[in-house]
């Protein structure tokens, strides 16, 4: 008999995987919140950072799973992913460790000001650049500092690196969000090997998490060029808005 907390686990990892797929965020910004805020309603308390550690294996899934479709696609630059998958491991990896020592109050705090930027760039709107150009040298900076974000927080790192792809790099917006997919999978391996050595991954969670983020990063994938973008949008910013409100006020306005 499946438990509550393990449905619990794979529909938000279900629905992580469409988010993440569609937009390219990696799914990190709806699982971390989603544990954090879900479990202890089950009776089932749990750290951000045991949440940001089974992340990591979601990431991995929306990378896998989201990234296989891309590529089926054609729309995934494979020679401009791996180029820049060094940078964003190296940071993964100085990510994961500062998510082992730093406190969890400042940690929320950087996840709550990444969440407002990622629904300020939604609400926006990515500039679409459809022309090519030559990349500009702040690219490798850049994709090391996505990296960085992705082993601290848990995310895939999408909310740089699609900006920096398509800003910097001169990558049309739908490649860019297919590579930004393709390069947050090679990244999140080794920082969930970083978690699981300091003992924060919880396999069994993880493992419904990225069962549900297979099945939705698939569907996601197939779905992003047909799904009315404005609305989604729209109501992916209204709920990151509300969830960086509900950290800022748990770790903050309860001191």
């Amino acid at each position: 008999m499946i438990s509550a907390v393990t449905l619990a686990v794979i529909g938000v990892g279900l629905l992580a995987g469409v988010l993440g797929a569609i937009l390219g965020l990696g799914g990190g910004v709806v699982v971390v919140p989603a544990l954090e805020f879900l479990l202890p309603h089950f009776g089932r308390d749990i750290t951000i950072a045991q949440a940001v550690a089974i992340s990591q294996i979601g990431v991995l899934a929306v990378g896998l799973s989201g990234a296989a479709s891309y590529l089926q696609q054609g729309l995934v630059r494979a020679r401009t992913g791996y180029l820049l998958s060094p940078y964003t491991i190296v940071g993964g990896a100085a990510g994961s460790f500062l998510g082992l020592i730093l406190p969890a109050r400042a940690v929320a705090t950087v996840f709550a000001a990444l969440l407002l930027y990622s629904a300020y760039n939604l609400l926006r709107g990515l500039k679409r650049v459809e022309v090519e150009r030559e990349p500009s040298r702040l690219v490798p900076p850049a994709m090391t500092f996505a990296g960085v974000m992705s082993g601290l927080l848990g995310i895939g790192g999408g909310t740089v690196q699609v900006p920096v792809l398509n800003l910097m790099a001169g990558v049309p917006i739908r490649q860019a969000i297919a590579t930004s997919t393709f390069i947050m999978g090679l990244t999140a391996v080794s920082n969930a090997l970083v978690y699981q050595a300091g003992g924060l991954l919880d396999l069994r969670l993880a493992a419904g998490v990225a069962l549900g983020v297979l099945i939705g990063a698939r569907a996601g994938a197939s779905l992003q060029s047909r799904i009315p973008a404005a609305q989604l949008k729209l109501f992916f910013s209204l709920l990151l808005i509300f969830t960086a409100l509900q950290l800022l006020w748990k770790y903050w306005g309860q001191a």
